[in-house]
């Protein structure tokens, strides 16, 4: 249930109306807040104090807040539409939940909100006494004030929005996170995994779509109420159908799991029509590659972008290789859970993959790819160098067939020369 809430409140946090209609709260709760210090003795020692002032400054934001959203409105639009055609629409999720962006036009729309209903109290006798007036004032003041920091901040921030320079580092972001979450628990507190006995039962998708969640809090629960134990076939990032089994149940009773406990396991897996990044590092390296091939299509060419999309990766891998030796042994919390691991074969076509494909014609691309692999092949991990030399072996492969240029094709070879192929 911890599992579920903490999930659902980060995902209620980047919708574009949460702080909007927080702002909104806090200011109606401070407002009407303030009328209640005219009932404590702070007036006795407060000067007289005119409204004036407090109203003309009310009606200033009235006016111009409502304005101030609506431009920032379409400041960011415009932005968001710039960051979705540079780079690609799997990257706008990340892009709309910008806290900046956020910050200020819950800013601008809670003034107004704060403004209005602070008017209509002021000017119907709400604030009668001294202390409720001065406070009202002072709260109009920090409110414009922040407005102003606010409006100063943004404008620095949207400058850099929809430029893919500024997508990719928040793509990157989001993929370190998700890798430094799933290196601490690599099987997502479960259990090795092992092949399902023929007595298993399947459990498949209930709608089709990606397996965005696995609350296996919930699976290890009712494996233990049931006497069960469940066999995770589907990761977050599977494309899930009716037909493809998501996990397998292996019952210790005779006469095996209940309809109940199926459709508790079914459940227990988030299928959505879209991947996200918080349980799959795998879909942002994903839309790291698709950036990178957006950057290679003939009607962009910009090797460069793809060249900043390869050291990207590399830094992510690394980081990747680092969390696994930092994480230390891997703690068992669902001993009914069996969860594989992620392959890392899969993790380096995902990242590399579609940049090898596409900038095969690409010397310079070429080049910067097969220095990248190999410097993760150099990592004193096994896993890591029989993964990057699978993957060199496909770049220089796909990089003989593109490139025409014998000097292009001898220098490949040169770089590609820690896998050990024999090219003569």
């Amino acid at each position: 249930m911890k599992e579920r809430f903490s999930v659902l409140l980060a995902r209620v946090r980047q919708r574009l109306w949460f702080k909007p209609l927080s702002f909104c709260i806090l200011s109606i709760a401070g407002v009407f807040l303030a009328s209640l210090l005219d009932m404590t003795y702070l007036e006795w020692f407060l000067p007289d104090f005119s409204t004036e002032s407090t109203e003309d400054l009310l009606k200033l934001m009235a006016s111009s807040m409502l304005v101030m959203a609506t431009f920032s409105v379409g400041a960011m639009v415009s932005a968001y539409a710039s960051a979705s055609n540079s780079a690609t629409p799997r990257s706008f999720p990340l892009i709309i939940a910008d806290d900046v962006s956020q910050n200020a036009l819950s800013a601008f729309i809670g003034a107004f909100i704060y403004s209005v209903v602070s008017l209509v109290a002021l000017t119907n006798g709400h604030f009668a006494g001294k202390a409720s007036q001065i406070v009202l004032f002072l709260m109009t003041i920090v409110v414009f004030a922040v407005v102003i920091l606010s409006f100063i901040w943004w404008v620095d921030k949207i400058a850099r929005l929809g430029r893919l320079e500024y997508t990719i580092q928040k793509v990157e972001s989001a993929v370190n996170a998700a890798i430094r979450k799933r290196q601490r628990s690599p099987r997502l507190g479960g259990i090795p995994t092992f092949e399902p006995p023929n007595h298993a039962q399947a459990i498949f998708a209930t709608s089709v779509g990606y397996v965005q969640q696995i609350h296996v809090d919930t699976i290890q629960e009712r494996a233990s109420e049931s006497q069960l134990k469940v066999l995770v076939a589907a990761l977050p990032g599977t494309f899930g159908t009716p037909s493809r089994p998501i996990a397998w149940v292996i019952a210790e009773a005779p006469q095996g799991a209940s309809d109940e406990d199926l459709k508790a396991i079914a459940d227990a897996f988030v299928i959505g029509d879209s991947r996200v990044f918080d349980q799959d590092p795998r879909f942002g390296l994903i839309v790291l590659s698709e950036i990178a091939s957006h950057a290679l299509s003939s009607a962009v060419n910009d090797p460069g972008t793809a060249i900043a999309v390869v050291h990207t990766s590399l830094r992510l891998l690394i980081n990747w290789h680092q969390y696994a030796e930092g994480a230390g042994p891997q703690e068992i919390t669902h001993d009914r859970v069996a969860v594989p691991e992620l392959a890392l074969t899969d993790v380096f076509e995902d990242a590399f993959a579609a940049i090898a494909r596409d900038g095969a014609s690409t010397i310079e691309v070429v080049v910067r790819l097969l220095k990248a692999l190999e410097a993760l092949a150099m990592m004193n991990d096994p896993s890591f160098k029989q993964a990057a030399i699978a993957q060199a072996k496909v770049t220089l492969a796909r990089a003989k067939q593109a490139l025409t240029l014998p000097a292009d094709l001898e220098t490949v070879r040169e770089l590609a020369s820690f896998t050990r192929l024999d090219d003569r």
